[in-house]
């Protein structure tokens, strides 16, 4: 008798045309509008008998739920996104709303992330196709609004009130062909640093207090006293940083990428002050951008970086937002699950490590789900003549369609 993965390598015609049907929809964001593409995905659920449901809090920007019942009582959900970034169509070789040329197929979305849609709704057909029961409930959740963080997307669908036992969202984890399960993702302090001075004329700039010389000194504490200071990184992510570091290595070089893991980041995003070249400026201001590798305690380190401020006569910190890095056991039953089954697929080896920022990962395990992101794609994620290929979009479909008896036998 068939299985759902004999479907899935049987029906790559199907699977490639259903990537297109999706890409053909645009769904930029901003505006972000997803109301015709879920239309659209709602009557491909309907002629395979699925019951679904929208989530909407704006309702351009639905979000959609399926669920596939399983024999046992674990839920297993498979998520992705529906919006895509903008694009320039003159700026394109090829139609942004796909095309296909050889073994790829390009498009706005088509690694980032209809592409792992397109897999995720193949996999669920061929359960249905194959009349075959998972071993688990497998859950579909779309969202919109991703790529711009905005509330409409997963905030809303996790007040509605959706739970699962594991996540697999379908992002793309894989650069120059090194493929990866992403684990973990980073902390993140984003803050104003801003310094007052006095006054005074350019040709006599001793009688004034100069703001953005101030700041500047502001800026060089955090990054001497704080920023050359290493993380106190628990045991439990240690082995994520190593598998990072051995990810990342041919990419940024390896002692680049032990600093990226072991110490803060700190990015001066935007800078401001004064009003003019010949005035001493009262005011200046920064943005700084500051991340951290999972598991660090966040809000011990903005103390930290308070006591860098208030060493420096004038200078405070006036806004602030920030978040801890989330992380899943590198041996636990889901990393393992879709670790080995992507190995099996790909024959090549899937490394277990951190994203560099945070998305709707965070989210989820924030949550209480436990979450991974796995897609195999390419490294034209948000980039002009975006595309994926025939290969990637086969084996995604593959190993999503293994994933629940994965899971329910390591869980």
């Amino acid at each position: 008798m068939a299985t759902p993965v004999d479907y899935v390598r049987s029906s790559r015609e199907a699977l490639e045309s259903l990537t297109l049907d999706l890409l053909r929809h645009d769904t930029a964001n901003p505006p972000g509008s997803t109301r015709t593409l879920v239309g659209f995905i709602e009557s491909f659920l309907d002629e395979l008998g699925l019951d679904f449901r929208r989530v909407a809090v704006d309702p351009a920007k639905p979000n959609l739920v399926t669920t596939l019942p399983g024999l046992g009582d674990d839920r297993l959900l498979l998520n992705g996104h529906l919006d895509t970034v903008p694009f320039d169509e003159d700026a394109w070789a090829h139609d942004p709303l796909g095309k296909r040329v050889d073994d790829r197929i390009y498009g706005r979305g088509a690694t980032d992330m209809k592409g792992a849609v397109a897999a995720m709704l193949q996999a669920i057909r061929g359960f249905v196709e194959t009349e075959t029961t998972p071993p688990v409930d497998l859950v579909l959740a779309l969202v919109s609004d991703e790529e711009t963080g905005g509330e409409a997307g997963l905030p809303a669908l996790i007040d509605g009130g959706i739970d699962a036992d594991a996540c697999v969202i379908g992002e793309t984890t894989c650069e120059r062909d090194r493929h990866s399960v992403t684990v973990a993702d980073r902390g993140s302090i984003w803050l104003t640093m801003e310094a007052e001075g006095s006054g005074a004329h350019g040709s006599r700039p001793m009688l004034g207090s100069n703001a953005i010389d101030r700041l500047y000194e502001g800026i060089t504490e955090l990054r001497d006293r704080f920023g050359r200071r290493p993380l106190d990184i628990e045991s439990s992510v240690k082995p994520i940083v190593e598998e990072s570091i051995d990810y990342y290595e041919p990419i940024l070089g390896r002692e680049a990428t032990r600093a990226l893991f072991e110490y803060p980041t700190i990015n001066l995003g935007t800078i401001q002050g004064g009003t003019a070249i010949n005035a001493v400026p009262e005011q200046a201001s920064a943005e700084i951008d500051i991340r951290l590798s999972p598991g660090v305690h966040t809000p011990t380190v903005i103390d930290e970086i308070r006591g860098c401020a208030d060493r420096c006569e004038g200078v405070s910190i006036t806004e602030l937002s920030w978040s801890i890095g989330t992380f899943e056991s590198i041996d636990g039953p889901l990393v393992e699950a879709v670790a080995e089954t992507a190995e099996g697929v790909v024959d090549e080896r899937i490394y277990r490590r951190s994203a560099t920022g945070g998305g709707d990962a965070k989210t989820f395990r924030n949550a209480g789900i436990p979450t991974v992101e796995f897609g195999l794609g390419t490294d034209t994620v948000h980039a002009v003549n975006e595309y994926t290929t025939i290969q990637a979009l086969q084996a995604n479909a593959e190993v999503y369609a293994n994933l629940p008896q994965a899971f329910a036998d390591r869980n």
